[in-house]
């Protein structure tokens, strides 16, 4: 039995035993029957009244527990609603206070976790507001009275951390563009004008609003001022050169030229001002001197004439370089001619060095050519000869591949330009193909000489009876030393002799040798003196080889080969073979 209803059987038995004890005292005392109906039943009202009384407040208490369930309950899923999650699932067979007090416990819990998010929104939105203050952007997306999602936070959190880093970007962007911008201004002497550039130039730094727009603004002020510095550096050494070249063609001493020293090196506004008033100054010094100074402007014209390879009617076509008409209009024309060269020149200045490369090639070529003709090269100790013969070979073989690849750029040239690239005031292809033809008909020519000179010495040894030797030849293989000849006697001198026999005869005029070289007789064999009256006396240069003959033959007589005497003789004594001449 439970322990409430021990309780009710002992509250129904002091009940009885109170109604038996009032009875008891109602006995004693004498009380009539009828009034003590009437005590008894305000007894049984009194009780009556009293456990109604008790059962309402219990019944009241049951409603109110009711109640809170309630209220609790619909707190916990509207809380459960906002919060996003799942509602709590009660517990089945408990009583209600214990179903009160866990939906009280769930609520709570909810209402924490719903302060906490709300706090933890407000200080994002707070961030993000600073960040949207800093950045010039928009606020995040969420509204500021209704609870966030974990997953909502999460990527609010997220946006916070990008929109830190991007300001933190654009702060070291702006501060490098700032630093650049003032640098700029420093140099070209500027100082901020607009409401812009003064905020650029602010020391408060956290003023500044870090949006794209004014990001965007920067880079463009940071161009602007760019493209000024370029475009004052462009001007600047645009006067340095117009100043250079009014320095040299008014000869100004070199003491003027270095008080402007500073100013031909930096390029701000203050140094713009005094090259302007330098460029001014000269301009007047040199109207006052025309005529030296036009004439120094033909001088770099006639340089530029020569660097384009222009041709004597492309040089004519500019009349006023033969004016004598010193004025400034002449002045004017020479200034924009020599400026019209200057631009020539840089445009194809690829193709003129490429000619220009050429030419100087072709030259060396022709030098190397002319030396390779040249009979005093042998006589060279130093190995210059090997290195010309190497030099000329290397030459013959990079002059058509130059050839080659400026016929390559000419042709692109023209089809871009639409007209022909000029040399001299010819095609350069043509005129590459006149250089070589000139050069194959000089060596034609001087082939002919050589062959002509050849036939005249030829003349002049059959009429005056000796012949042109060149000394020291090379022996051919397997002939014998004039040490080992010396060794052989007559009879086998002789011999040898015969069998490397040279034919001479003379028949109209001219003397046939054979191809073979005759050693031993070339070694001792003397010119014999014509007589006084013998006739013209001999060619001066056959005389210089007859005596280097004779001076050899006495120097090394070789024994055991026949020697000839020396004695007179004329065109009619010449022996036809060598038979006759040995007997002889």
């Amino acid at each position: 039995m439970r322990k409430s209803e021990v309780l009710a059987a002992e509250a129904v038995s002091c009940l009885n035993k109170a109604l038996c004890h009032l009875k008891d005292i109602w006995e004693e005392i004498g009380i009539p029957e009828d009034q003590r109906l009437q005590r008894t039943n305000v007894v049984k009202n009194h009780i009556r009244n009293l456990l109604e009384m008790m059962v309402k407040e219990e019944e009241s208490l049951k409603k109110r527990l009711l109640s809170s369930i309630q209220t609790c309950r619909t707190e916990m899923e509207k809380l459960c609603l906002e919060l996003q999650i799942p509602v709590f699932e009660e517990e089945d067979g408990i009583s209600m206070l214990q179903q009160e007090k866990n939906i009280q416990t769930e609520v709570e819990a909810l209402m924490t976790e719903r302060n906490r998010r709300m706090q933890q929104l407000k200080a994002l939105l707070d961030q993000d507001q600073d960040l949207c203050d800093v950045l010039c952007s928009m606020p995040y997306g969420v509204a500021a009275d209704c609870v966030p999602s974990l997953e909502q936070l999460e990527n609010f959190q997220q946006h916070i951390t990008q929109q830190n880093e991007e300001k933190a970007r654009r702060y070291s962007e702006f501060t490098e563009l700032k630093k650049q911008i003032i640098l700029l201004m420093e140099e070209l002497d500027h100082f901020p004008e607009t409401s812009f550039e003064k905020d650029v130039v602010s020391e408060d730094e956290d003023a500044f609003c870090l949006s794209r727009d004014n990001i965007t603004s920067l880079k463009l002020l940071l161009c602007q001022l760019e493209e000024r510095k370029v475009e004052n550096e462009a001007i600047c050494e645009s006067h340095r050169e117009k100043i250079q070249q009014l320095w040299d063609r008014l000869q100004v001493p070199q003491e003027e030229r270095e008080l402007l020293n500073e100013h031909m090196v930096a390029s701000r506004r203050r140094n713009l001002e005094a090259l302007q008033t330098e460029v001014h100054r000269l301009e007047e010094l040199q109207l006052n001197n025309i005529r030296n100074v036009t004439e120094a402007i033909r001088s770099e014209i006639a340089v530029f004439w020569e660097k384009c390879f222009f041709s004597i009617d492309q040089r004519q076509d500019f009349a006023p370089y033969f004016s004598e008409d010193f004025n400034e209009e002449l002045l004017a024309l020479h200034d924009a001619e020599i400026q019209r060269l200057k631009q020539h020149y840089e445009d194809h200045k690829e193709l003129f060095e490429g000619v220009q490369k050429w030419e100087e090639s072709w030259r060396l070529y022709l030098d190397l050519e002319k030396k390779a003709t040249d009979p005093t090269r042998f006589a060279n100790r130093g190995g210059n000869l090997l290195k010309e013969e190497k030099q000329r070979s290397e030459l013959q073989k990079n002059l058509p591949k130059l050839e080659k690849k400026l016929k390559a750029q000419i042709d692109a040239w023209e089809d871009e330009q639409g007209r022909e690239f000029l040399v001299n005031g010819q095609m350069f292809l043509q005129y590459v193909a006149e250089q070589w033809e000139l050069h194959r008909i000089e060596k034609e020519k001087e082939k002919l000489e050589r062959q002509l000179k050849k036939s005249k010495q030829t003349e002049e040894d059959m009429l005056y009876g000796t012949a042109v030797r060149t000394p020291a030849k090379r022996r051919f293989l397997g002939t014998t030393t004039p040490n080992k000849s010396r060794k052989l006697n007559a009879t086998s001198s002789m011999s040898s002799g015969a069998s490397n026999s040279t034919m001479r005869s003379v028949h109209c005029g001219t003397v046939c040798r054979s191809p073979v070289p005759r050693f031993l007789l070339s070694a001792n064999k003397t010119p014999a003196a014509r007589t006084p009256g013998g006739g013209k006396p001999p060619h001066l240069r056959t005389q210089d080889c007859n005596k280097e003959n004779e001076a050899q033959g006495k120097a090394t007589p070789v024994s055991g080969a026949l020697q000839t005497p020396q004695r007179n003789f004329s065109m009619a004594s010449v022996a036809s073979t060598y038979s006759e001449f040995v007997v002889n």
